[in-house]
């Protein structure tokens, strides 16, 4: 393991200690949105992390969720989301993580993500193969789209905007055994990369939703790309991964939706 990469477990590890210092105490909530949480421990935890950073790799850039973001293309990157699954986190409910990806040359070459609620760390390199906890992990071998266990989530502005991924998730309810929604993007691919889901899909995600689960999918076998089949791109906000057996199939249903209009109840 390269100091690049131990760099960023400490500092995954750094969040998760305040993550767990914090949970089911005491602490505010903000609303950037109508249903769109954050929490003075995503501040803290973003700070630290960008202390960290800035510290040891003062020239590289950092765009993180909870902070004003400016893009350098010359410059090598840290992706952060310093507490993703802020919901949970609010409500005592316990699935969320630190997600930490570094892109170098307009590559991700390293991610890690860090459950401390379940103390599981997932990482890789680029060109590597992706662990939890120090063991190598693999996407599962289902071969049929009915026999697929799923996860995916929802937009914010799922009540306004009819891009809200409800079409999609009606079709898949008919298409797959089953699916799950429990709130991080990051955890969710993780949780595909070494089996326990079989598929994953949303949309309306941000570089620090996925960087560094998107490299930990492909490191241990899966597929990932945008809901046409396109090469997948940090930079754009749909995503379908899988173990690649049922690729084709999550792509098909995707391709053939319609949007459904939002109800507004009042």
């Amino acid at each position: 393991m390269d100091d690049l990469l131990k760099f960023a477990i400490h500092c995954a590890k750094e969040s998760g200690e305040i993550q767990k210092k914090y949970y089911e105490q005491r602490f505010a909530i903000h609303h950037k949105g109508e249903i769109n949480l954050v929490t003075d421990v995503d501040y803290l935890c973003q700070a630290k992390i960008i202390e960290l950073i800035e510290k040891n790799f003062p020239d590289d850039e950092i765009i993180s969720e909870e902070k004003t973001n400016y893009y350098d293309n010359d410059k090598n990157r840290w992706i952060i989301d310093p507490l993703d699954g802020t919901t949970n986190y609010a409500h005592g409910y316990p699935f969320f993580c630190t997600s930490i990806a570094y892109e170098k040359d307009g590559e991700i070459v390293l991610g890690v993500v860090y459950n401390p609620v379940f103390n599981e760390l997932f990482y890789s390199r680029k060109g590597e193969v992706a662990y939890l906890n120090g063991n190598k992990v693999k996407v599962s071998t289902i071969q049929v789209l009915k026999d697929a266990l799923l996860s995916t989530g929802f937009p914010y502005d799922l009540v306004t905007n009819k891009n809200n991924n409800v079409s999609n998730f009606i079709k898949f309810l008919y298409a797959a055994q089953a699916i799950r929604r429990d709130g991080s993007a990051a955890l969710n691919l993780c949780y595909l990369a070494c089996g326990r889901f079989d598929g994953f899909w949303e949309l309306k995600l941000n570089p620090w939703d996925v960087a560094a689960g998107f490299l930990i999918v492909l490191e241990s076998g899966g597929k990932i790309t945008s809901f046409q089949g396109d090469p997948f791109n940090i930079y754009r906000d749909d995503v379908a991964a899988s173990n690649g057996l049922i690729h084709e199939s999550m792509l098909e249903v995707l391709r053939q939706i319609e949007p459904i209009e939002p109800v507004l109840l009042v």
